[in-house]
């Protein structure tokens, strides 16, 4: 037997329908929306663990409920509720702490940058820290994020280091070039004489320089040293100059001296070849000019070096013993 259905049960029927009909449309739009939210929550995922930043959320006892990365040498489920307390020790975690806790008591967001431990050694952290509020507007805990900027300390390290190095290397560069220039002034007689050696004098200084500049300031090769200040003599069919010896590095501050020394000393074998075939024999000095204090006294006391110079009548001989801890590396 069939009934048939009253006009307020169909219209009531209709509305059931379209209700439902409503809710089913609900249902799929919201979880077309929670579809697109994991499709952004992953990528969200793969950014973070592909960069240093590590996001994490904590409760008002500092214990942590959600973190996107491994931490401090901690895997995320040895990380997930415990507190800072727990996993930071007390010397690194006391001002990460205090820092969490002014942000709880205050409301407002902190940045800092902050050393922890962590394997091999310490580790910075450029820490932002937010206050995580309810719908009421209390602060329930925090949102934290965390960069890893130990390299780039270190860099800044590094360059403050090489900075007083740039500053300390420039003073002493300009108190040798004062020196070259009051010594020249003193025994030459004229202004194009002057000119002439000064500028031969800082020639050389700046080929050891280049030298030095090349190899970052670790230091020189010997042979190249040598090669740079007497390179003129060296080369061509009439070379006036031998080298030998084991291939070696010196210090910085012993090549800039050693450079000069070499100079002096190449400049003076010039004059000697003239000499000893048009001029008088060789004397020795009574007054000792730039030369000659480049090679006794400066090569002497900054590479404490052993200095010999004979003035024997056929022509200058010198001889120079630098001491082990002057030089770096076998090349």
């Amino acid at each position: 037997m069939v009934r048939k259905m009253s006009g307020a049960q169909e219209a009531e029927l209709a509305k059931l329908e379209t209700e439902y009909q409503e809710l089913q449309e609900q249902v799929n739009a919201q979880a077309w929306e929670l579809n697109l939210l994991r499709a952004r929550f992953a990528r969200y995922e793969t950014a973070l663990r592909g960069s240093q930043v590590t996001v994490y959320t904590q409760d008002r006892d500092l214990r942590y409920t959600s973190i996107s990365n491994p931490m401090l040498g901690r895997n995320i489920e040895d990380i997930l509720g415990r507190t800072d307390a727990e996993i930071l020790s007390p010397e690194a975690g006391a001002a990460m702490i205090a820092l969490k806790r002014a942000v709880l008591a205050s409301g407002e967001a902190k940045r800092a940058e902050v050393p922890l431990e962590d394997a091999p050694g310490i580790r910075w952290h450029d820490l932002h820290i937010e206050p995580l509020r309810n719908e009421a507007g209390d602060v329930v805990g925090l949102t934290c994020a965390s960069v890893d900027v130990t390299e780039r300390k270190e860099g800044e390290a590094h360059l403050r280091l090489l900075l007083r190095e740039l500053t300390h290397r420039s003073k002493n560069l300009l108190a040798v070039i004062q020196a070259m220039a009051r010594q020249t002034a003193r025994h030459t007689g004229s202004v194009e004489t002057f000119l002439t050696q000064f500028g031969a004098r800082l020639q050389a200084l700046a080929a050891s320089h280049d030298l030095l500049i090349r190899e970052s300031w670790y230091g020189a090769s010997l042979g190249e040293l040598v090669r740079s200040q007497l390179g003129v003599y060296l080369d061509g069919t009439a070379a006036q100059v031998s080298i030998e010896g084991p291939a070696i590095a010196i210090k910085p501050e012993a090549a800039q001296n050693l450079g000069l020394a070499l100079h002096e000393l190449a400049v003076n074998a010039v004059e000697l070849d003239w000499r000893e075939k048009l001029g008088p024999k060789v004397k020795a000095r009574r007054r000792k000019g730039f030369g000659s204090m480049v090679i006794e006294r400066n090569l002497a006391r900054a590479l404490d070096a052993r200095v010999e110079l004979e003035f024997d009548p056929d022509g200058l001989h010198c001889h120079i013993v630098i001491p082990a801890n002057q030089i770096l590396a076998l090349r």
